[in-house]
């Protein structure tokens, strides 16, 4: 999507028909009550819901660039900035917290939907608290489709997927909360434009080595630790398969931690390390994880370190989120820019 695009939406401008979906023609309008399955159940609306709030960075800015910022009346879960052209929009909404918001706190803006990005958060051990609390309470909880299909969140932390990832679960999300808000046009325009943008950074490395590897590096709970990397079904192991690349990680776990001494040894071309505001883990910094890279005796040795093949990457990129699309095309430029891609 355009930027004066993106700022269109934003404002909620672009007037009906305005906004086409890929083929040319109108979505259908959304006869209510709507019931939709969401991970395992059945949710229904009367109508469109006026007061959202959203849970997980993702799912509120896909509320964004379906033009309802306007219904949403508090977000939390943010590790980064938001989506460029937004940030007006963004500015308006209530931050219930940059983490996780207690369950009072939610239930206090009155709120007739809960969108959630992860179910650690809302869910059968949730943080926040879990979907029976809230249904309670006549307040319908989404969940985003890539946190529940085809993994299992039963054990809590950041689950294990036994099905890898694929950005067509985010385009349910949108097409679903495209369908719950009645903005379907929208929403089918926002997914058209990712994946014409997927495809474009598909082709400009498409003649890359096809011996190239990497591991995602996302944090560490202390530098003394094994990392937190990317497993093989996640969003990181989908940005490499788009683009040719093997995962030297082969886990199930979204996030296992790993130790410095194996990733050497799998000697990976690319090391992708994850660029957040988050400061939970003084591993967060890119600037202390720099600093690691150059200064750790085992891994300052390590070939991709040498050569100066290390892509600084938008942590939520690393998430299943619409900015996975930005983390292919970022890692596509880094490719080519190194001279990996002939």
């Amino acid at each position: 999507m355009t930027h004066a695009l993106r700022q269109a939406v934003a404002a909620g401008a672009i007037v009906a028909g305005a906004v086409l979906p890929a083929s040319g023609a109108f979505a259908a309008e959304t006869t209510y009550p709507l019931t939709l399955q969401n991970c395992g159940r059945q949710i229904t609306f009367s109508k469109p819901p006026q007061r959202a709030v959203s849970l997980g960075q993702s799912t509120t800015e896909i509320l964004y660039l379906l033009g309802l910022s306007k219904q949403v009346v508090g977000t939390a879960v943010w590790i980064g900035p938001v989506l460029k052209g937004y940030e007006e929009s963004n500015a308006s909404v209530p931050r219930l917290a940059d983490n996780d918001p207690s369950f009072e706190s939610v239930i206090a803006t009155r709120p007739d939907i809960v969108t959630v990005q992860f179910q650690w958060h809302v869910g059968p051990k949730g943080t926040v608290g879990t979907i029976a609390q809230f249904e309670d309470l006549g307040v319908p909880v989404y969940t985003s489709p890539s946190d529940c299909i085809g993994k299992d969140n039963s054990s809590g932390g950041d689950g294990v997927r036994a099905e890898a990832f694929s950005m067509d679960l985010i385009y349910e999300e949108i097409r679903d909360l495209a369908r719950i808000f009645n903005v379907q046009d929208r929403g089918e325009q926002v997914v058209a434009d990712l994946v014409a943008r997927e495809k474009a950074a598909r082709a400009k490395v498409a003649g890359a080595k096809s011996t190239l590897s990497a591991v995602f590096w996302f944090s560490s709970a202390t530098l003394a630790a094994d990392p937190y990397v990317a497993g093989r079904n996640g969003a990181p192991g989908y940005i490499m398969k788009a683009l040719g690349i093997t995962n030297v990680i082969d886990s199930d776990e979204e996030w296992p931690t790993v130790g410095w001494e194996t990733i050497a040894r799998a000697n990976p071309s690319i090391i992708v390390a994850a660029r957040m505001e988050r400061r939970r883990y003084p591993a967060d910094d890119s600037a202390v994880k720099a600093a690691f890279l150059q200064k750790d005796p085992v891994v300052s040795l390590m070939p991709a370190v040498k050569a100066g093949h290390v892509v600084e990457m938008d942590a939520q990129t690393m998430n299943p989120t619409i900015r996975t699309i930005d983390g292919i095309e970022q890692l596509a430029d880094a490719i080519e820019k190194a001279g990996l891609s002939r």
